[in-house]
Protein backbone atom coordinates (compact mmCIF):
# COMPACT_ATOMS: atom_id res chain seq x y z
CA UNK A 1 0.00 0.00 0.00
CA UNK A 2 1.25 3.37 -0.68
CA UNK A 3 0.95 6.48 1.59
CA UNK A 4 0.93 9.69 -0.09
CA UNK A 5 1.02 13.07 2.21
CA UNK A 6 0.08 16.27 0.26
CA UNK A 7 1.41 17.83 4.45
CA UNK A 8 7.09 15.42 18.67
CA UNK A 9 5.00 13.05 20.17
CA UNK A 10 1.70 10.77 18.63
CA UNK A 11 -1.60 11.58 19.67
CA UNK A 12 -4.74 9.91 18.20
CA UNK A 13 -6.63 9.67 14.99
CA UNK A 14 -10.39 10.32 15.47
CA UNK A 15 -13.47 9.93 12.94
CA UNK A 16 -14.41 13.38 13.64
CA UNK A 17 -16.50 13.60 10.53
CA UNK A 18 -17.11 9.41 9.69
CA UNK A 19 -19.97 9.85 7.10
CA UNK A 20 -19.47 9.44 3.61
CA UNK A 21 -19.52 12.90 1.34
CA UNK A 22 -20.43 13.39 -2.18
CA UNK A 23 -17.42 11.78 -3.25
CA UNK A 24 -17.27 8.65 -1.35
CA UNK A 25 -18.13 5.44 -2.79
CA UNK A 26 -18.16 2.21 -1.64
CA UNK A 27 -15.36 0.84 0.74
CA UNK A 28 -13.50 -0.92 -1.46
CA UNK A 29 -13.07 1.85 -4.19
CA UNK A 30 -10.10 4.16 -4.30
CA UNK A 31 -12.66 7.13 -4.91
CA UNK A 32 -13.30 7.46 -1.06
CA UNK A 33 -11.76 10.23 0.39
CA UNK A 34 -12.53 9.29 4.46
CA UNK A 35 -12.88 12.25 6.44
CA UNK A 36 -10.61 12.05 9.48
CA UNK A 37 -8.96 14.45 12.46
CA UNK A 38 -6.07 14.06 14.09
CA UNK A 39 -5.59 15.45 17.65
CA UNK A 40 -2.39 15.58 19.16
CA UNK A 41 -1.40 14.87 22.89
CA UNK A 42 -2.41 18.48 23.48
CA UNK A 43 -5.86 18.80 21.98
CA UNK A 44 -4.90 20.43 19.10
CA UNK A 45 -6.85 19.06 15.85
CA UNK A 46 -5.38 18.24 12.36
CA UNK A 47 -8.48 18.20 9.79
CA UNK A 48 -7.51 15.21 6.77
CA UNK A 49 -8.76 13.20 4.18
CA UNK A 50 -7.81 9.85 3.92
CA UNK A 51 -8.41 7.94 0.39
CA UNK A 52 -7.20 4.17 1.10
CA UNK A 53 -6.85 1.62 -1.92
CA UNK A 54 -8.51 -1.93 -2.29
CA UNK A 55 -7.38 -4.15 0.37
CA UNK A 56 -5.93 -1.59 2.72
CA UNK A 57 -6.79 -2.52 5.91
CA UNK A 58 -4.91 -6.15 5.00
CA UNK A 59 -2.46 -6.84 7.27
CA UNK A 60 -0.50 -9.07 4.28
CA UNK A 61 1.05 -6.31 2.47
CA UNK A 62 2.89 -3.35 3.08
CA UNK A 63 1.30 0.02 1.08
CA UNK A 64 3.25 3.41 -0.05
CA UNK A 65 2.07 6.28 1.34
CA UNK A 66 1.92 9.47 -0.48
CA UNK A 67 1.20 12.90 1.76
CA UNK A 68 -0.41 15.84 -0.47
CA UNK A 69 0.51 19.48 0.85
CA UNK A 70 -2.36 21.91 -0.35
CA UNK A 71 -1.55 25.85 -0.69
CA UNK A 72 -2.23 28.82 0.65
CA UNK A 73 -5.67 29.56 -0.64
CA UNK A 74 -6.79 26.05 0.35
CA UNK A 75 -6.39 26.68 4.08
CA UNK A 76 -9.55 26.02 6.78
CA UNK A 77 -11.27 23.96 8.66
CA UNK A 78 -14.13 22.89 6.30
CA UNK A 79 -11.74 19.38 5.21
CA UNK A 80 -12.76 19.86 2.34
CA UNK A 81 -10.69 22.84 0.37
CA UNK A 82 -7.46 20.72 0.64
CA UNK A 83 -9.13 18.36 -2.15
CA UNK A 84 -9.67 21.11 -4.77
CA UNK A 85 -6.89 20.09 -6.97
CA UNK A 86 -5.32 16.73 -7.38
CA UNK A 87 -8.13 14.63 -6.93
CA UNK A 88 -7.78 12.56 -9.85
CA UNK A 89 -3.90 12.11 -9.54
CA UNK A 90 -4.75 10.60 -6.26
CA UNK A 91 -6.87 8.62 -7.04
CA UNK A 92 -4.83 6.68 -10.12
CA UNK A 93 -2.14 6.81 -7.21
CA UNK A 94 -4.37 4.30 -5.32
CA UNK A 95 -6.31 2.55 -8.49
CA UNK A 96 -3.18 2.09 -9.84
CA UNK A 97 -0.14 1.50 -7.52
CA UNK A 98 -2.24 1.05 -4.34
CA UNK A 99 -1.69 3.73 -2.76
CA UNK A 100 -3.04 5.28 0.73
CA UNK A 101 -3.48 9.30 0.00
CA UNK A 102 -3.53 11.23 3.04
CA UNK A 103 -3.99 14.86 2.64
CA UNK A 104 -4.15 17.08 5.67
CA UNK A 105 -5.54 20.78 5.61
CA UNK A 106 -3.62 23.38 6.84
CA UNK A 107 -5.78 25.77 9.60
CA UNK A 108 -6.21 29.46 8.76
CA UNK A 109 -3.72 31.84 9.42
CA UNK A 110 -1.12 29.34 9.56
CA UNK A 111 1.44 27.65 7.24
CA UNK A 112 3.76 24.42 6.30
CA UNK A 113 7.04 25.89 6.50
CA UNK A 114 7.89 27.62 10.05
CA UNK A 115 8.74 31.27 8.15
CA UNK A 116 6.22 33.09 6.14
CA UNK A 117 7.05 32.71 2.56
CA UNK A 118 8.11 35.55 1.68
CA UNK A 119 10.76 36.24 4.28
CA UNK A 120 14.06 37.08 2.72
CA UNK A 121 15.71 34.96 4.76
CA UNK A 122 15.71 31.41 3.71
CA UNK A 123 17.01 29.55 6.04
CA UNK A 124 14.67 27.13 8.05
CA UNK A 125 13.32 28.15 11.00
CA UNK A 126 14.93 26.60 14.29
CA UNK A 127 11.50 24.67 14.86
CA UNK A 128 8.55 23.58 12.28
CA UNK A 129 5.93 25.04 12.41
CA UNK A 130 2.58 23.17 14.39
CA UNK A 131 1.29 21.81 11.58
CA UNK A 132 4.11 20.61 9.97
CA UNK A 133 4.60 18.93 12.96
CA UNK A 134 1.47 17.77 13.29
CA UNK A 135 1.57 16.00 9.73
CA UNK A 136 4.45 14.37 10.74
CA UNK A 137 2.70 12.55 14.00
CA UNK A 138 -0.15 11.89 11.47
CA UNK A 139 2.29 9.74 9.00
CA UNK A 140 3.89 8.13 12.18
CA UNK A 141 -0.03 7.39 13.51
CA UNK A 142 -1.06 5.47 9.62
CA UNK A 143 1.69 3.93 10.30
CA UNK A 144 0.45 2.26 13.83
CA UNK A 145 -3.54 1.99 11.91
CA UNK A 146 -2.26 0.15 8.55
CA UNK A 147 0.51 -1.63 7.60
CA UNK A 148 2.29 1.11 5.68
CA UNK A 149 5.79 0.75 4.25
CA UNK A 150 8.37 2.43 5.44
CA UNK A 151 11.00 2.81 2.55
CA UNK A 152 7.84 4.10 0.39
CA UNK A 153 6.76 7.26 2.13
CA UNK A 154 6.42 10.53 -0.42
CA UNK A 155 5.13 13.78 -0.18
CA UNK A 156 4.01 16.28 -2.73
CA UNK A 157 2.84 19.82 -2.53
CA UNK A 158 1.75 22.88 -4.26
CA UNK A 159 2.63 26.61 -3.65
CA UNK A 160 2.70 26.89 -0.17
CA UNK A 161 2.53 23.15 -0.04
CA UNK A 162 5.97 23.30 -2.29
CA UNK A 163 7.45 25.03 0.17
CA UNK A 164 6.16 22.48 2.91
CA UNK A 165 7.49 19.98 0.70
CA UNK A 166 11.24 21.40 0.92
CA UNK A 167 11.04 21.94 4.29
CA UNK A 168 10.00 18.81 4.87
CA UNK A 169 13.02 17.11 3.14
CA UNK A 170 15.22 19.34 4.31
CA UNK A 171 14.52 18.45 8.06
CA UNK A 172 13.59 14.64 7.86
CA UNK A 173 15.77 13.52 4.74
CA UNK A 174 15.52 10.09 6.09
CA UNK A 175 11.91 9.89 6.29
CA UNK A 176 11.07 10.14 2.78
CA UNK A 177 11.50 8.29 -0.49
CA UNK A 178 11.04 10.82 -2.90
CA UNK A 179 8.97 14.60 -2.89
CA UNK A 180 7.99 16.44 -5.54
CA UNK A 181 7.61 20.20 -4.72
CA UNK A 182 5.78 22.13 -7.17
CA UNK A 183 5.69 26.09 -7.36
CA UNK A 184 7.64 26.42 -4.19
CA UNK A 185 11.61 27.01 -2.88
CA UNK A 186 13.52 26.47 0.33
CA UNK A 187 16.60 26.42 1.82
CA UNK A 188 19.66 25.98 0.00
CA UNK A 189 21.79 25.71 2.46
CA UNK A 190 20.60 22.56 3.24
CA UNK A 191 21.31 20.98 -0.46
CA UNK A 192 24.24 18.30 1.12
CA UNK A 193 21.34 16.95 3.00
CA UNK A 194 19.19 16.16 0.58
CA UNK A 195 21.33 14.56 -2.46
CA UNK A 196 20.10 11.18 -1.40
CA UNK A 197 16.58 11.71 -2.08
CA UNK A 198 14.68 11.76 -5.32
CA UNK A 199 13.32 14.72 -6.10
CA UNK A 200 11.45 16.11 -8.97
CA UNK A 201 10.65 19.20 -8.86
CA UNK A 202 8.32 21.78 -11.10
CA UNK A 203 7.75 25.25 -11.71
CA UNK A 204 6.05 27.99 -14.55
CA UNK A 205 8.84 30.31 -15.39
CA UNK A 206 6.00 33.36 -15.62
CA UNK A 207 5.33 32.65 -12.07
CA UNK A 208 4.10 36.33 -11.09
CA UNK A 209 3.99 34.58 -7.42
CA UNK A 210 6.42 32.28 -6.52
CA UNK A 211 9.56 33.64 -8.85
CA UNK A 212 10.94 30.09 -10.49
CA UNK A 213 14.25 31.51 -9.31
CA UNK A 214 13.11 29.75 -6.11
CA UNK A 215 13.21 26.53 -7.75
CA UNK A 216 15.93 26.87 -9.87
CA UNK A 217 18.11 28.14 -6.84
CA UNK A 218 17.31 24.80 -5.19
CA UNK A 219 17.92 22.32 -8.24
CA UNK A 220 21.08 24.25 -8.75
CA UNK A 221 22.12 24.20 -5.53
CA UNK A 222 21.36 20.31 -5.48
CA UNK A 223 23.38 19.75 -8.27
CA UNK A 224 26.50 21.75 -6.79
CA UNK A 225 26.49 19.62 -3.50
CA UNK A 226 26.73 16.45 -6.24
CA UNK A 227 22.58 15.23 -5.98
CA UNK A 228 20.58 14.47 -9.16
CA UNK A 229 17.42 16.61 -9.13
CA UNK A 230 14.78 16.07 -11.88
CA UNK A 231 13.45 19.47 -12.69
CA UNK A 232 10.25 20.84 -15.27
CA UNK A 233 10.06 24.06 -15.85
CA UNK A 234 7.41 25.06 -17.88
CA UNK A 235 7.85 27.86 -20.70
CA UNK A 236 4.86 30.52 -19.98
CA UNK A 237 3.11 29.02 -17.23
CA UNK A 238 1.76 31.04 -14.41
CA UNK A 239 1.96 29.93 -11.03
CA UNK A 240 -1.09 27.07 -11.65
CA UNK A 241 2.04 24.72 -13.12
CA UNK A 242 0.13 22.51 -11.05
CA UNK A 243 -2.44 21.88 -13.66
CA UNK A 244 0.39 20.70 -15.67
CA UNK A 245 2.40 18.06 -13.40
CA UNK A 246 -1.07 16.33 -12.76
CA UNK A 247 -1.15 15.65 -16.19
CA UNK A 248 2.77 15.12 -16.93
CA UNK A 249 3.76 11.65 -17.89
CA UNK A 250 5.06 9.29 -16.22
CA UNK A 251 5.15 11.24 -12.89
CA UNK A 252 3.42 8.81 -10.67
CA UNK A 253 5.02 6.04 -12.47
CA UNK A 254 8.65 7.81 -10.97
CA UNK A 255 7.78 8.51 -7.48
CA UNK A 256 6.21 5.01 -6.82
CA UNK A 257 9.46 3.53 -8.58
CA UNK A 258 11.45 5.54 -5.73
CA UNK A 259 12.49 3.58 -2.36
CA UNK A 260 13.88 5.02 0.76
CA UNK A 261 17.42 4.82 0.43
CA UNK A 262 19.57 4.23 4.29
CA UNK A 263 22.24 6.59 5.31
CA UNK A 264 25.77 4.60 5.50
Amino acid sequence: MVLVIFFGGVGMVLAAQGEPDGDEQPAAAPSRFLKRTYRDTQGKELPYRLLLPPRAREKSAAHPLLVFLHGRGERGTDNQAQLLYGKSMMRAAAREYGAMVVAPQCPPKKRWPGRKLKNPDRRLAPEPSEPMRMVVELIEQLKKDFRVDPDRVYVMGLSMGGFGTWEFVARWPDRVAAVVPICGGGDESRATQITRVPIWAFHGDADPVVPVARSRDMIDAIRKAGGKPKYTEYPGVGHDSWHRVFAEPGLLEWLFAQRRVPRD
